[in-house]
C-alpha cells in the first residue's frame, strides 16, 4: 500500500499541462517515425539512418521549445533515452564483426537491452520520486527476515546477472584451461557449464546472506529442494546429470549428425536439460531430453568424421551383360559432383529377381545432411545413362486370364450335346 501510494503521487507530476504536452509530443514523433518505416524507405535509406530520424526530430522540437521558453526537461530525458537505444544498433553492428550472430543476439536481447531499459526506468522514477525512499519500503518477510523493496530488487538483479552474465567469463576460463591442458572441445564445453553453474550457485548463496537469511533458513531451502528433486523434478535433475555426462564423454557433440526416426538430424546445442537437434527436411528444431541418449539406441554418422556411405538399388533386364551394367553404374556415380572420388563408387550384383537382376550402387558423400538430395541426383543420372545405353529397367507384370464358367446341364438354356454313335 505504501508503494501504491507513492505511485499515485507520480500521477500529480504527469497531470501537469507542460509535462502532458511533452509526453504527447514525444508520442507523436515516435508514431511518425514508425510510419516512415515503409518498404520503399527501407530499400533506399540504411537502417541506422532511419533509426536516427525520430531522435533528430525530437532534438529539433526541444530547440524550438527552449526558444519559446517552454519546459522541455522531460522531453530531453526521453530523447536522450531514445538516442541511447539507437546507439545499441551501432553496438550490434560492431559486435557482429567479432562474435557469431547468435551470440550477439543473445547478448543484446538477454543482457544489454534489458539492463538499458531498467536503467532508464530507474532514472525516470528518480525524477518523479526518491529511490532511497522507495528502497526502504517493507514488502514482507522471507523465512522470518524483514525484506525491503531495495533488497528484493538488488537480489533479483544480481541473480539475473549471475544467470545471464556468467556465461562469457566461464567460457573464457574454460578456453584458457583447454589451451593449458589440451582436453577436447566437449570437455571444454562441460567445464564451461560447470564453472558457470558453480558461480551461479555461490552467487545465489551470497545473495541469500546479503538479504539476511541465516543458516537455518538456507538449510530449510536446501531441504525443500531435496524433497522436490525426489518427487517433482527428478526428471529435470536426471537430464541435468545426463547432460554433464554427455559433455564429458563426448559421445554427443554439437555438429554431429544423428538418425532420429529415420531422419538425419544435426546436433545444434547440447544443454543441461535437453539437446537441440535440427532436421533438414522441414527445417524443424527438436528438443530431446538428455537421458534419452542413455536409454535409447542412437546412430551417429559423424563420430570420427562426416563421411557417409549411401546406397541405391536398381534392377536391369536379364538380357544385359552384368559387367557392362556394373561399369556404367560406377561411371555414372563418378559423374555426380557431390559424390566423392575417394573412396571410389562401387556397384555390385546382389540378386536375381523375378523380373530383373538387382544391382547395388554404393558411394560416399561428405555431408550426411545432403544424403536425400544426392540420392535424387544419382537416380536422375542413372536414368539418363540407362536411356542412353538402351538398358531396360523392367517392372513386374502379371497376366490375368478370364475363363468362362461351365454351364450346368440341367439348365434350360444349356446347349444340347449329341452323343457320338460308334461305327
Amino acid at each position: 500500500m505504501e508503494l501504491f501510494a507513492e505511485a499515485l503521487g507520480w500521477l500529480g507530476y504527469l497531470e501537469r499541462s507542460q509535462v502532458a504536452a511533452q509526453v504527447g509530443l514525444i508520442v507523436l514523433i515516435a508514431a511518425g517515425a514508425h510510419l516512415l518505416q515503409q518498404p520503399l524507405l527501407r530499400r533506399r535509406v540504411p537502417r541506422l539512418l532511419r533509426a536516427l530520424i525520430g531522435p533528430t526530430v525530437a532534438a529539433v522540437m526541444i530547440l524550438i521549445l527552449q526558444q519559446h521558453n517552454h519546459a522541455s526537461g522531460l522531453m530531453r530525458f526521453l530523447t536522450a533515452a531514445w538516442l541511447g537505444w539507437v546507439l545499441l544498433l551501432f553496438l550490434e553492428r560492431g559486435l557482429l564483426r567479432l562474435l557469431p550472430p547468435q551470440r550477439v543476439h543473445e547478448l543484446l536481447s538477454r543482457l544489454l537491452r534489458p539492463l538499458y531499459l531498467l536503467a532508464i526506468l530507474l532514472l525516470l522514477i528518480n525524477r518523479l520520486d526518491s529511490l532511497q525512499d522507495l528502497a526502504v519500503i517493507s514488502v514482507g518477510q522471507f523465512f522470518g527476515t524483514p525484506l525491503t523493496l531495495g533488497k528484493l530488487f538488488s537480489s533479483l538483479l544480481v541473480s539475473y546477472l549471475l544467470l545471464i552474465g556468467s556465461g562469457p567469463p566461464a567460457a573464457m576460463v574454460a578456453w584458457m584451461l583447454q589451451k593449458l591442458i589440451g582436453y577436447s572441445d566437449g570437455s571444454r564445453k562441460a567445464l564451461e557449464l560447470i564453472i558457470r553453474y558453480a558461480v551461479v550457485g555461490v552467487g545465489i548463496t551470497a545473495v541469500g546472506f546479503q538479504i539476511g537469511l541465516n543458516t537455518t533458513a538456507l538449510v530449510a531451502i536446501a531441504g525443500g529442494l531435496s524433497v522436490g528433486l525426489g518427487f517433482g523434478i527428478k526428471e529435470v535433475f536426471s537430464n541435468f546429470i545426463s547432460g554433464i555426462w554427455l559433455l564429458f564423454e563426448g559421445s554427443v557433440r554439437p555438429g554431429e549428425v544423428l538418425m532420429l526416426d529415420g531422419d538425419p538430424c544435426e546436433v545444434r546445442r547440447l544443454g543441461l536439460r535437453a539437446t537441440l537437434l535440427w532436421r533438414d527436411r522441414d527445417n524443424a528444431e527438436l528438443l530431446i531430453p538428455n537421458q534419452m541418449f542413455f536409454t535409447a539406441q542412437a546412430t551417429t554418422y559423424t563420430a570420427s568424421d562426416r563421411m557417409r556411405r549411401s546406397e541405391i538399388r536398381i534392377g536391369a533386364a536379364y538380357r544385359h551383360d552384368p559387367r557392362s551394367v556394373i561399369q556404367l553404374l560406377e561411371d555414372t556415380a563418378r559423374s555426380v559432383p557431390r559424390v566423392l572420388d575417394h573412396p571410389a563408387p562401387r556397384a555390385l550384383q546382389v540378386a536375381y529377381g523375378d523380373s530383373a537382376i538387382t544391382y547395388s550402387l554404393r558411394y560416399w558423400i561428405a555431408n550426411p545432411m545432403d544424403n536425400i538430395g544426392i540420392i535424387s541426383e544419382v537416380n536422375q543420372a542413372i536414368w539418363v545413362a540407362f536411356r542412353r545405353e538402351s538398358i531396360e529397367i523392367p517392372f513386374p507384370q502379371q497376366v490375368n486370364t478370364i475363363l468362362a464358367p461351365p454351364q450346368p446341364k440341367d439348365r434350360p438354356d444349356a446347349p444340347e450335346t449329341t452323343a457320338a454313335t460308334p461305327h
